[in-house]
This record gives structure tokens, C-alpha cells and sequence, in this order.
């Protein structure tokens, strides 16, 4: 190469690094070392359930939170939204609430970044994620629980969209995305319970009205507002949950 062609692709990389932040090239890494401390943090803590370690390409242990139910009316995936772990808040809640209304529930670590990365930071770790939920996804096959469904929140419902959409995505029962900010990347092929909060972010609102129109033709599929709460369900996740069982029956049930 010339050294005037070489200084004209200098220039080229360093326009490049000029325009795409430097933070937002680095997003495209998971950070291995947060997920850890997440680990180490709740998986002694665990008092409902088991801990179970998932294994893909990308990570050899990836913590999940198995709650049995002996009704076996079937199995929930539950997917977390952006930079928290499985037994957080919102999604702590529904693994024991939807295990006591007779489901087994598996929560699931998604990969992070570092704290303050914003939702835009996560879409390059959607393949990453997608490998996990379909790890997932086979441990609750191994445990003999074949009708499996996904609630998924916020950030972790575009991550579960993106899986959905993939042409290697396992089939699954039923869909409950939960205050999720997109619409679906593929029309939905299984029964989906679209659920947003009254006082949702407006990107949720937004996109809302444009999936309302994309729901599946069938006798379950339905989009519901929570009243009297936010994006995060604050002292809403009784409501939330007796929502989404009422739905899972039907579904298991082939009513749908």
C-alpha cells in the first residue's frame, strides 16, 4: 500500500471513531466481571427455588432460578430487562407468583454492560442473549416440561423478540411481553399477551398502538393496561400476575 493510500485510510478509521463514540463500540462487549458480582451476589440469597447454571458459546455459567410447581400446568421462561439479574424487582416476583398459580418458572440471567449504558448500547448483545433463552429453553425440555412460554420485560422483551425472529428459535406456547418498547420483529406466531402499564414509558405507549394492530387472529391474544402503575409495576406485580395466569391456562389448555 502507498502511503498515500495508507493516509487516506487513516483518515477514513479516524472520521469512523470521530462519529460512533468510543463507549458505544466497547457496548458491544458483555461485562463478564458485573455478571459475575451479580452472581455472587444472589445466587447464595436464593430462598424460592434452585439455582441452575446454563451453558452456551458465549459464557460457560449463566445463572438461572428454577422454581418447581407440582401442578406442572406447563412452564414459564421469565426474560429481565436492561442491566438487572434474575431475581430483581419485577421479575423476582413473578417466578414465585406464576410458581404458586401452578407453573414452573425459570428465570434467566441476560448478559450486561456497565451501569449507565442505555437501551441503543444493548442491540448488539441481542444474539447473545438469544443463545441464553434458548438454553433456556432446552433445560426446561430436560425437565420433561414441553409447553413452555416467555414473559418478558421491558429491554428483555426486544431481546426475546429478536429470538423469536430467528429462523434456530425453538417453538414456544405462548408469548407475554411485558412494558416492551418495539414492536414484534416478526409477526408473532403463538398466542401473545401484550401488557403495558398506565403510566408507561411513552416509547412503550408508542409502539404499543402499532403491535395492538399485529396481535395474532386467535381466541387468546390480547393487549392489557395495568392501571395505577409504571414501566416497572411498583406494588403491581399481584395484578400482573393475575393476568398473565389466567392467559397461560387457555394457552396450555388449547383454547386458543
Amino acid at each position: 500500500m502507498s502511503n498515500r493510500r495508507f493516509c487516506v485510510w487513516c483518515r477514513r478509521l479516524l472520521a469512523i471513531a470521530c462519529v460512533v463514540p468510543m463507549a458505544h463500540v466497547l457496548a458491544q462487549v458483555p461485562d463478564d466481571a458485573r455478571e459475575d458480582r451479580w452472581a455472587q451476589e444472589v445466587a447464595p440469597q436464593v430462598v424460592v427455588g434452585e439455582v441452575v447454571w446454563l451453558s452456551t458459546a458465549q459464557r460457560a455459567k449463566v445463572l438461572a432460578i428454577y422454581v418447581d410447581a407440582p401442578a406442572h400446568k406447563g412452564a414459564v421462561l421469565i426474560v429481565h430487562g436492561l442491566g438487572v439479574h434474575p431475581d430483581w424487582g419485577l421479575n423476582g416476583s413473578l417466578r414465585t407468583k406464576l410458581a404458586d398459580a401452578g407453573f414452573a418458572t425459570l428465570s434467566v440471567q441476560m448478559p450486561v454492560l456497565e451501569a449507565g449504558a442505555t437501551r441503543e448500547q444493548y442491540r448488539p448483545l441481542y444474539g447473545i442473549a438469544g443463545d441464553r433463552i434458548a438454553a433456556a429453553i432446552r433445560e426446561l425440555h430436560r425437565r420433561g416440561l414441553t409447553k413452555v412460554a416467555i414473559v418478558a420485560h421491558s429491554v428483555g422483551a426486544s431481546m426475546a423478540a429478536a429470538y423469536l425472529a430467528r429462523r434456530d428459535a425453538l417453538p414456544i406456547a405462548a408469548w407475554v411481553p411485558v412494558g416492551m418498547l418495539v414492536d414484534y420483529a416478526k409477526l408473532p406466531r403463538e398466542p401473545v399477551l401484550d401488557i403495558i402499564a398506565e403510566n408507561d414509558f411513552p416509547e412503550v405507549r408508542d409502539s404499543s398502538k402499532v403491535r395492538a394492530a399485529r396481535l395474532p387472529a386467535d381466541r387468546c391474544s390480547r393487549m392489557v393496561t395495568i392501571p395505577g402503575t409504571n414501566h416497572y409495576f411498583e406494588s403491581a406485580t399481584d395484578a400482573l400476575a393475575g393476568v398473565i395466569a389466567p392467559f397461560l391456562v387457555r394457552v396450555f389448555a388449547g383454547e386458543c
